[in-house]
């Protein structure tokens, strides 16, 4: 594409072909506006149809022509691997990590608010949809989420165990590492549960969670020491 701009304005829901139901508006649009339109949209179709999905149909939807969509990606491939990315970065908001440094509150109520945050934010039945889809396309995707679940959180949450406790600083020990990471897939496998049974209630699971935290940090303190 020539320039920054283009004048075939993006609008999800459209029809790329004229017509009654055609919203294509005459426009100029950011380059980068129109490519983050173009895979939110494209994260959404593909939620709901499987990697399987045409990009014809994808055009349509967002009510552009098809050529137009590889104006941003070479081709299929390509914005699957865009959107696969934006999965990856988006399971983890920074600002946890502020909440999970403050030890001026104690470590089971810094890990309780984290995680109904990350509840909450991951309660979407197309994202978990998106995910499983592209984990099985590629387990690169996985192991890339667990490297990042690694560093942001399994690690850091061990590091402030082993503050709390008052324990010399030293290598993390592999029982530490599980015990956080077996919290987590406790959690994120009771929110799968609860929204593909469309049961979510948030009182109540934010005691579920709060149940599941109060034992990983019990085992996490009993594995840090029992490795010191």
């Amino acid at each position: 594409m020539d320039g920054s701009t283009e004048k075939e304005a993006i609008v999800p829901g459209g029809d790329a072909h004229g017509g009654k139901k055609a919203k294509r508006e005459r426009s100029r649009l950011p380059r980068g506006e129109r490519e983050r339109l173009i895979v939110a949209e494209a994260a959404r179709f593909f939620a709901e149809v499987g990697f399987e999905g045409q990009t014809r149909v994808l055009a349509q939807r967002l009510g552009v022509t098809q050529p137009l969509l590889y104006r941003y990606f070479p081709d299929k491939d390509a914005l699957i691997a865009r959107v696969c990315r934006d999965i990856v970065a988006s399971e983890w908001d920074h600002v946890w990590t502020l909440i999970l440094r403050d030890r001026a509150r104690p470590l089971e109520e810094r890990l309780i608010e984290i995680y109904r945050l990350y509840a909450r934010a991951r309660a979407s039945n197309d994202g978990i949809r998106l995910f499983l889809f592209a984990a099985l396309r590629d387990e690169r995707l996985a192991i890339e989420r667990l490297r990042r679940l690694h560093d942001l959180l399994f690690l850091p949450v061990c590091a402030e165990a082993r503050a709390e406790s008052g324990r010399a600083e030293g290598p993390i020990g592999a029982a530490e590492i599980d015990i956080v990471a077996g919290l987590h897939g406790a959690v994120t496998c009771a929110l799968l549960h609860r929204v593909t049974r469309q049961t979510t209630d948030w009182a109540q699971f934010d005691l579920t969670i709060a149940a599941m935290v109060r034992i990983g940090v019990e085992a996490l303190r009993g594995g840090a020491a029992a490795e010191g």
